[in-house]
């Protein structure tokens, strides 16, 4: 008896790391001190010290069952893409540039070419943030998962000069909401997704006129990230004064989280386009109105509030990032909560 014949093969993991380095080199940035396969990542915070009060910012999450559409579909290297970002957009909608990422894959059987193109997305997800992918850990669990399934989890660390952090204490009655646009579902409600929506793999691949691709192909777009619009309206002298990150608990949850007591958010629905795949979604899945924005972004990644005289700057500051912003709503005063209208 050896450790492949239990189900563990050593060799393959070699070959995965061999073909992942490709990957990982390109998000390298000058802080990164060492190279891959080391025990640790290692990150110089030398520039941290210009900062007047630096502050280490953190999130980790996952794609959910979202990797169940690439196994399906055999399609792996976009997956790791929806797992920066889920991590990264956190610590962005906090005033953090992101710094470093890891990934985490666990996976019944160890086939390296598929590790490699989960990596690949990992990695280009990293260089869209432009956050260095450190360090990961793929792990073989035979007897636990199927030999051809995997999950995908990871972790970022970002910074940002306490000065700077968007926290919504600034927040005031007046203030203008602009959302940023969204590429479609992102990585949350799939286990709703699943249930709306046939399965196999020739629904999967049926070509819709109205969605503009196969129905697979919708449902598989990348989480947008949007560390670099968050970037350039900094940049623009623009201060966010709050920030939601649309994810799971769509707008009921999520956009009470950037409000201070006795302000309110009231967004007007009509106010940018939504995605077909959403209309779809609610038609197929007979899922009431409420029920979509309480689980789904329905268009818009992510939401900042800016000072009224502000507004010009930060659209286009949105748009030079190669985002498509629109001014989505107000700030009132009130219970805190959002009014969808």
């Amino acid at each position: 008896m050896d450790y492949k014949k239990a189900g563990v093969d050593i060799e393959a993991g070699y070959k995965s790391v061999e073909l992942m380095k490709e990957h990982v080199k390109k998000t390298m940035r000058p802080e990164v001190l060492g190279g891959l396969g080391g025990f640790s990542g290692a990150f110089s915070l030398a520039k941290i010290k210009e900062m007047e009060e630096p502050v280490l910012l953190s999130g980790t999450d996952g794609c959910g069952t979202k990797v169940k559409l690439a196994m399906i579909l055999d399609k792996h290297d976009t997956i790791g893409i929806d797992a920066v970002a889920m991590c990264v957009n956190d610590i962005a909608c906090a005033g953090g540039e992101p710094l470093f990422f890891l990934d985490y894959i666990a996976c019944g059987k160890n086939e390296p070419e598929k590790i490699a193109a989960i990596v690949s997305g990992v990695a280009e997800g990293c260089l869209q943030s432009g956050a260095a992918l450190i360090g990961g850990e793929t792990a073989e669990h035979p007897g636990l998962m199927d030999a051809d399934e995997y999950d995908l989890a990871g972790f970022a660390v970002g910074v940002c000069d306490k000065k700077d952090m968007i926290t919504g204490e600034n927040l005031k009655p007046g203030d203008v909401l602009i959302g940023m646009a969204s590429t479609g579902i992102h990585s949350n409600g799939y286990s709703l997704v699943r249930k709306v929506f046939n399965m196999k793999r020739e629904a999967l691949d049926t070509y819709y006129d109205s969605l503009g691709c196969t129905l697979g192909e919708a449902l598989l777009t990348p989480t947008r990230i949007y560390v670099k619009a968050l970037k350039s309206i900094k940049e623009a002298g623009v201060t966010v004064k709050a920030c939601s990150h649309i994810t799971g608990g769509g707008f009921y949850e999520n956009v009470p989280r950037m409000l201070k007591e006795g302000t309110r958010a009231v967004i007007q629905k009509d106010s940018y386009p939504i995605p077909p795949i959403f209309n779809m979604l609610s038609v197929d899945g007979d899922i009431e109105e409420h029920m979509m924005y309480n689980t789904f972004n329905m268009g818009l990644g992510m939401i900042v509030a800016v000072d009224e005289a502000d507004v010009d700057r930060t659209m286009e500051a949105i748009r030079s990032a190669g985002d498509a912003p629109y001014v989505v709503g107000r700030i009132e005063a009130g219970e805190k909560g959002v009014d969808l209208c």
